[in-house]
């Protein structure tokens, strides 16, 4: 059968039906991308190939214990993903599994971690609490994630300000973010060398401008003595920032977190 054939047996009925299960299946993604359901489905695609590979190659015995294995999971994958199932169960009776576009969702969570960000430098200034967070952007700044403590975490402005609260172990560093995670606590970053900067500015806001010289990154200074929040991009210093010119700052200045692809399902 040729490709023209093929071609003329696809109505649009057809076309319609492809597009439909493409969508339940790239939204079924997106409700279990980030869970362990992921490395479940791993395990899945790899037995899967083993299969094949198995009756292709008429091992019966490896083929007689994989068809009782097969068997089996399909008893013990409900179990397995119950929480997966249940969360895109409420998702369905919320209206929302296939209420949102990939743009809009990753509108709600830029504006989740503004939120987040101008909400803990509020808290931390109104408690004169010292604080460095740096914002990655497009350029990469894993070799000063590297000298910190690695943490993948969720941001949260009550996360934050546990790290920064004086005499916990990650206080004196940075915290670096990157996309809508915390990648590292505790991290060196580089002092500038500057000869013309405010003798009042302290090692944080020193730190926070040697970043952004190297860099295209966003960092943000709560200063430990006066409570000032700062903002430096591009080696600029910004001062005396309220919790709603900092999150326009934000919006304005970061982008969007990068969407998930199927891709990364199956990346290591």
């Amino acid at each position: 059968m040729g490709i023209t054939s093929i071609l003329t047996d696809l109505n649009w009925m057809a076309i319609v039906d492809i597009v439909i299960v493409s969508v339940i299946f790239y939204q079924l993604f997106l409700v279990i991308e980030g869970t362990r359901a992921v490395q479940l489905i791993r395990g899945i695609f790899v037995l899967l190939v083993v299969s094949i590979l198995s009756r292709q190659l008429e091992l019966e015995t490896l083929t007689w214990l994989l068809d009782k294995l097969w068997t089996m999971m399909l008893v013990a994958l409900p179990v397995v993903f119950q929480p997966e199932l249940r969360r895109a169960l409420e998702q369905i009776g919320r209206g929302r599994l296939f209420g949102l576009s990939p743009a809009r969702e990753a509108d709600e969570k830029m504006q989740g971690l503004i939120d987040e960000l101008s909400r803990c430098a509020k808290v931390l200034s109104q408690n004169r609490i010292g604080a460095l967070i740096a914002l990655e952007k497009s350029t990469g700044i894993q070799e000063y994630v590297d000298t910190g403590v690695k943490i993948d975490g969720i941001v949260s402005s009550e996360f934050l300000v546990n790290l920064f609260i004086p005499k916990s172990p990650l206080h004196d560093g940075a915290v670096i973010i990157r996309g809508d995670r915390v990648a590292a606590a505790g991290c060196f970053l580089p002092l500038t060398q500057a000869p013309d900067l405010d003798k009042n500015l302290g090692t944080r806001h020193r730190a926070a401008i040697g970043l952004s010289e190297v860099c295209d990154a966003l960092v943000l200074v709560v200063s430990e003595e006066t409570g000032v929040i700062s903002s430096v991009l591009d080696g600029k210093l910004q001062r005396f920032h309220d919790e709603k010119s900092l999150a326009a700052l934000l919006r304005q200045s970061l982008p969007p977190p990068a969407r998930p692809d199927v891709k990364s399902l199956f990346r290591r």
